[in-house]
Order: structure tokens, then C-alpha cells, then sequence
């Protein structure tokens, strides 16, 4: 049962048009949101349209819609008959509804009106996308956002008289769990991690390590699936496996997995569903990785050794990159993975990234990583043979002249 807690007392208390939510992670931001819209949505007199909108589809279903189904579910308000499955509306007994859509569906934006309007994730849709739904909606909007940097609502809203702006912290989320309050303060030591995702402060993350991996729709008939990447987790941490394609002389990558909880059957079984490649793990884990093999998957360990993080971190860099948009966790992780720093803020030399929250991109680095040493087979024979014919003339100099 989702329970009340200071953010949501907070979020019913703010009454101007504009209702702006920053905050750090687990702060119970968009599941506050959620729950008073659902509540004003089953007490309201005359029905009315709730417009709910991230920026891509695959975000909108893995996140802000789980998120709802959940709640409804888990209240048992959930009824499956008024649940439109094609068009993503539910409509309550009042007859209001509330509508899900993604913000590059350019014919939903400009669309109808609606009466509320609820922007999850507000920093990932650009500026005229709100001005078109703003100018569309009657009563009032919610905005939520991480505040990883500055963006259109402080330059452009937030000076505005009908606007409310609270910044909410995992401290406002009284249900998080002990563990999940130990793993989030474990990382105080990161400056500016703490600054936007602990205290839920403005901030500019600074160091980050990958820039200009384009966001697809999908992947290309033509491109050519070239490797697995899976990085282990089970409880706080998921596992996430990573499936990299080739095409048109860079790399495509696409989210498999993201999920906590699985053994090593489960890992194994998701692989059943997807065609054939050879799989590159976290070599920390070698009992698991022989286990999977038993289960009939062509898994080996990612090399390590000195440097190889940084290495494998500069390869990467060094690559063309794209992500399908569904990949909603690993473009999460794109967007917030910097180097780590000191107490200071100062990026700590040499480089080593910030530890946890980069799963997926742990397992694209095992992938991609592997690929360097790929060579056509002829010519791997090749080479074989002549690092045996040296090692061979190298042997009977020794034995004429040492009579070795």
C-alpha cells in the first residue's frame, strides 16, 4: 500500500497553476503526483481530462504508467474494464480520465485541450513542447525533474507569479526502505552527485564522461548484432544486459535487461528470447558466469586488469554511439555518468568513473571492449603460425650456439 509521507503532504498543499517538483533520487516525486491526481480524478463533480507526458513512449510505458498501474492496483481501484489499453486512458466512475503520452508524438502536443497536465521528467522535453501544452491546459500543470542542470523552467518559468517551485530529498519519502537510505548516503563523498541527487540542489554535474550518443527509434534492418554485454546485480543493484549492434560504422546499443532479483536461471532463460551472440560479463563473478554456461549460453568473463576500466572508458569514447529510445535505464545512466571527484568537487586523477548507477554501461564497455581484439580468422591463423615458426628459429639458434 503506497502510503502518505511529508512529499505528499507537501504536493497537496501547493494551489498556483504551475506546480514545479525538483528534487534528488528516491524522493517519491512522481508517485506523489500521481496519487493526488488519481485522488482529484475519483472525487471530481463534472468530469475532467488529465494530460500525463514524458518524452518518449518506451520512458512513459517502464516508468510514469508502471508507476500508476501500481498505484491503482495496489489501492485496489484498478478496474481492468475502464482501462483502454491501445490509447493508454483510464477513465474513473466520476468519468474523468487521465490520458498517457510521449511528448515526440508531435499530433498528441498539439492536440485537444485537456484540464491538468502532469510533465514527468520536464528537463528531457524541450521548451516549445511545454509552451504547446501549456497553452492547451485550463486548470493547473505539474512539472517534476532530477535538477542535473539548468533548463527552460528557470529561465523561462520560474520568475512567473503562477508558478510554485518546492525542491523535495529522499528525507521527504518516509516509506524508503534502510537499505535504500544507507545506499543513497554512501555517496556523500561525491560532491556533486550529493548536491543534485541527495540534496536535490541545482547543479551542473560536472565530469561527465560520455557526450554526443544519439537517441533512435529503433534498430535498422541492416544492423548487424555483434555482442552481449551483462554486468551482475541481485539485490539493491540490478542486472543489466546490453545487446551492441554494428551499423553504418558505429554502434547501436539496446536495453535488455534492467532488473533486481534475478538468479542466474532467470539470466540465462531472458537470453532464450533473443538471437544468438557471444555474451561478455563481469569477470568479478566467474562462479556465476560457469553456471549460466551450463545453461547452454556462450558467456565468457570481460578481461581486467590495470587501467582496464579507464581503457575500456576511452575505446568507448572513442566510438559512434546511438541508443534505441526504450532503452530508458541506460540513457539515464548516459546522461549522469561522470567521473568521480573529490570532497572539493575537483575530478579525482587519474580518472576512475563514479562506482554504482552505471550498470548498463558497465555491460556496453565488457561488450564493446571485446571487439577490439576481433580479427578475421585467416589472419589470426596467420599470426599463430608465425609466432610459432619464430618461436621455432629462436630454439635451434639455441641449440647450435648454447647447445641447448
Amino acid at each position: 500500500m503506497y502510503q502518505t509521507t511529508q512529499a505528499t503532504t507537501k504536493i497537496l498543499n501547493l494551489k498556483k497553476r504551475i506546480r514545479a517538483v525538483s528534487g534528488g533520487t528516491a524522493a517519491s516525486k512522481t508517485v506523489s503526483i500521481l496519487l493526488y491526481l488519481i485522488a482529484r480524478a475519483q472525487s471530481d463533480e463534472s468530469s475532467t481530462l488529465t494530460s500525463v507526458v514524458s518524452e518518449s513512449f518506451p520512458h512513459l510505458k517502464r516508468g510514469v504508467v508502471r508507476d500508476f498501474l501500481n498505484i491503482m492496483e495496489t489501492h485496489k481501484y484498478f478496474n481492468p474494464d475502464r482501462w483502454n489499453k491501445t490509447d493508454f486512458i483510464y477513465t474513473f466512475e466520476t468519468g474523468s480520465k487521465i490520458e498517457f503520452f510521449s511528448a515526440d508524438q508531435p499530433g498528441k502536443v498539439r492536440g485537444p485541450r485537456r484540464d491538468r497536465l502532469f510533465i514527468n521528467e520536464a528537463n528531457n522535453i524541450p521548451s516549445e513542447t511545454f509552451n504547446q501544452l501549456e497553452v492547451r491546459t485550463s486548470d493547473f500543470i505539474f512539472l517534476d525533474w532530477n535538477p542535473v542542470s539548468d533548463f527552460w523552467f528557470y529561465t523561462e518559468v520560474a520568475q512567473r507569479d503562477d508558478v510554485e517551485h518546492i525542491v523535495l530529498t529522499y528525507k521527504d519519502n518516509d516509506a524508503l526502505s534502510p537499505e535504500m537510505i544507507r545506499a543513497i548516503e554512501q555517496r556523500k563523498g561525491n560532491r556533486n552527485w550529493w548536491r543534485v541527487y541527495g540534496e536535490g540542489q541545482l547543479g551542473e554535474i560536472e565530469g561527465k564522461i560520455y557526450f554526443n550518443w544519439k537517441i533512435i527509434d529503433e534498430i535498422p534492418h541492416e544492423a548487424r548484432l555483434e555482442r552481449y554485454g551483462l554486468d551482475f546485480g541481485y539485490s539493491i543493484d540490478p542486472s543489466a544486459i546490453v545487446a551492441v549492434y554494428y551499423y553504418n560504422g558505429g554502434y547501436i546499443l539496446d536495453e535488455i535487461v534492467y532488473q533486481t532479483g534475478m538468479n542466474n536461471r532467470q539470466i540465462a532463460d531472458t537470453f532464450k528470447n533473443f538471437p544468438q551472440a557471444l555474451t561478455l560479463a563481469d569477470s568479478a563473478e566467474p562462479k556465476s558466469i560457469d553456471e549460466i554456461r551450463e545453461y547452454g549460453l556462450n558467456i565468457i568473463p570481460t578481461p581486467k586488469g590495470k587501467d582496464s576500466v579507464r581503457n575500456g572508458i576511452q575505446f568507448v569514447q572513442q566510438q559512434s554511439i546511438s541508443i534505441t529510445k526504450r532503452s530508458i535505464n541506460l540513457i539515464k545512466e548516459y546522461r549522469n555518468y561522470v567521473w568521480a571527484t573529490d570532497r572539493n568537487g575537483k575530478v579525482i586523477s587519474p580518472n576512475e568513473p563514479e562506482k554504482g548507477f552505471a550498470h548498463c554501461l558497465d555491460a556496453t564497455r565488457y561488450a564493446i571492449m571485446s571487439l577490439i581484439n576481433t580479427e578475421n580468422p585467416i589472419t589470426q591463423i596467420r599470426r599463430e603460425l608465425q609466432m610459432e615458426r619464430k618461436r621455432k628459429e629462436v630454439a635451434e639458434v639455441a641449440r647450435e650456439d648454447y647447445g641447448l
